[in-house]
Formats: C-alpha cells, sequence, structure tokens
C-alpha cells in the first residue's frame, strides 16, 4: 500500500516538474519562433498531461491530483519569476497564492475527514 501512494505521489511530482519547465520553456519560446524551446514546451505539457494521467490511473482522485498540480506549478512559476526573472511579486498576489494553496489544503484535508 505505501509503494502504491509513493509511486502516486511519484508520478504527479512528475506532472508539476514537467508543467513548471514547459511554461518556462514557453516564455523563452518568443511566439514559438525559437525552435528548442518550443520543441521543451510541447514535451513538457506532453510529459506532463501523462504524468498526471499515471497519477490518477494509480488512484488519485482526480480533485485532489488536479488542485495540488495546478496550485504548486502556479506558485512555483510565480516564485520563479519573480526571483530569476525579474518579474514583479506583489503582496495581493502573494496573498492569492497563499489562498489558492490553503483552498488544495482544504480540499485534502476534507476529503481525509469524509473518508
Amino acid at each position: 500500500m505505501l509503494g502504491r501512494r509513493c509511486d502516486v505521489w511519484l508520478w504527479l511530482a512528475g506532472a508539476i516538474t514537467a508543467e513548471v519547465t514547459a511554461t518556462l520553456s514557453l516564455r523563452y519560446s518568443e511566439g514559438f519562433t525559437k525552435v528548442i524551446p518550443s520543441i521543451v514546451m510541447v514535451i513538457g505539457y506532453a510529459a506532463a498531461f501523462y504524468s498526471l494521467s499515471r497519477a490518477l490511473s494509480k488512484g488519485m482522485a482526480l480533485p485532489i491530483a488536479y488542485s495540488i498540480w495546478s496550485a504548486i506549478g502556479v506558485a512555483t512559476i510565480a516564485i520563479i519569476g519573480a526571483v530569476f526573472l525579474s518579474e514583479r511579486l506583489t503582496w495581493v498576489q502573494v496573498g492569492g497564492i497563499v489562498l489558492v494553496i490553503g483552498g488544495v489544503l482544504a480540499l485534502e484535508l476534507g476529503g481525509a475527514a469524509g473518508a
């Protein structure tokens, strides 16, 4: 049971990593005019959806998987943008990210309480 549960989380982590990589590549593709970032983006999104589908097929609930995937992806991209790409991140945006993560926690904890 523990191995299967761990496997699900590894697939979800892979989906998140691939999606973040693809999104960063999308920024550098410059409207698909740069070939390498465009190829990395296509492969990254394909890998992200494949990995997400594997997590789902191994038993992770769709609302939980998708909310974790999207929340961590949004937070990671926002932090990378602010730290490495000189993009501005306001306190309101930080608050929004905290609310999104809080919503995901509520979904996860609410599902565990109802089980």
